[in-house]
C-alpha cells in the first residue's frame, strides 16, 4: 500500500506493508528510492509490519529546499510514524538511509527498538570527501545525468554477472528518475553531517553493522571498529558484497537482518 504524508510542506511518499507487531523501517541510499528494498519487503512483510520511505527529493517524494540535512530526513522518517501511531520502530539504513538513521537516533533516542547499518558509517566526511562532494555537486549541476551514468555501475562491485547487471540497471533508472535539485540538496546535507559515532556509543538498543569485503566507499574494518563500539554490536561481512552488498549479496544478508530484527523485539520487549 502506497501513502503519503506532509512534513514542512513536503509531500513525502512511503508503503507499508504487512501487519505483525514487530515495525521495521527501511530507508534507502543516495540516488535510490524505496523500490530497492522490494526483495526484502515481500519477506519481511510475512511477519512484520514495514515501511520504506521516498527520502526526500528521491522517488516520489518532494525536495524540501536547498540543503537536504540529515535532521530533516529524520523528521520525515518520524513524521511517517506518527502518522501510523507507531511510537517506536527498526531503522535499516542503506548508505545514506544509515546517515538518517542515526540522525534519527540522535534526535529520538526513546523511538528506536535497533538500528541497522548497511554499507553506512557513523564517522562524518573527511576533508577529502567533501571535496569530492563539492565537485559532485558542479558536475551534476553541468550534467546531472552523465553524474549518474557514471556513479551508479562504480557502487557496485567489479565482477558483473548478469544478476548485478540487472541490479546497476534497476539502480540507475532509479537514480536517472531523481531530480536535479534533490541530487544537490542531498550531497550538501550529507557533507554537512556531523560525528554521530557517540550514538553507537550508548545506543540501549541493540545495532548491526553490514558491511561489504568489496567495499570501495565505507571500509569494512571501518564499520567493524564501529560495531564494537556498542554493548548490543553485532557485525556482518558479505565476503563477496561491495557498496551495494544488500543487492550483491541479498539471501545472506536478509537472512542476518530477519536474526537482527527478532533480537530486537526479545532484547526490547
Amino acid at each position: 500500500m502506497f501513502k503519503q504524508t506532509v512534513y514542512k510542506g513536503a509531500k513525502i511518499h512511503y508503503s507499508k506493508k504487512g501487519n505483525g507487531k514487530r515495525t521495521v523501517v527501511l530507508l534507502h541510499g543516495f540516488l535510490e528510492n524505496l523500490n530497492v528494498w522490494n526483495d526484502y519487503v515481500s519477506v519481511l512483510a510475512k511477519y512484520n509490519t514495514v515501511y520504506s520511505i521516498d527520502l526526500p527529493g528521491h522517488g516520489q517524494s518532494d525536495c524540501l529546499g536547498y540543503v537536504h540535512t540529515m535532521d530533516d530526513m529524520a523528521g520525515c522518517v518520524k513524521q511517517v510514524l506518527k502518522e501510523n501511531k507507531k511510537r517506536k520502530a527498526i531503522l535499516v539504513g542503506h548508505s545514506l538511509g544509515g546517515y538518517v538513521a542515526l540522525a534519527f537516533g540522535d534526535l529520538y533516542p526513546d523511538a528506536l527498538n535497533g538500528l541497522c547499518l548497511f554499507n553506512s558509517t557513523a564517522k562524518p566526511d573527511s576533508p577529502e570527501r567533501i571535496k569530492f562532494r563539492d565537485r559532485a555537486i558542479e558536475v551534476v549541476k553541468e550534467n546531472h545525468e552523465l553524474f549518474i551514468k557514471t556513479a551508479i555501475p562504480n557502487l557496485f562491485i567489479k565482477e558483473k554477472t548478469p544478476a548485478i547487471r540487472g541490479a546497476v540497471r534497476r539502480v540507475l533508472n532509479m537514480a536517472l528518475a531523481t531530480p536535479k535539485q534533490g541530487i544537490i540538496a542531498t550531497l550538501q546535507g550529507m557533507k554537512r553531517r556531523p560525528d554521530r559515532s557517540i550514538i553507537l556509543r550508548f545506543s540501549p538498543y541493540p545495532v548491526l553493522c553490514i558491511a561489504g569485503k568489496n567495499d570501495e566507499v565505507v571500509r569494512w574494518r571501518d564499520l567493524k571498529a564501529q560495531s564494537e563500539l556498542c554493548d548490543q554490536g553485532e557485525f556482518y561481512l558479505s565476503q563477496k558484497g561491495g557498496h551495494m552488498c544488500f543487492y550483491e549479496d541479498k539471501y545472506p544478508c536478509l537472512k542476518v537482518l530477519e536474526k537482527f530484527i527478532i533480537k530486537c523485539y526479545a532484547v526490547t520487549r
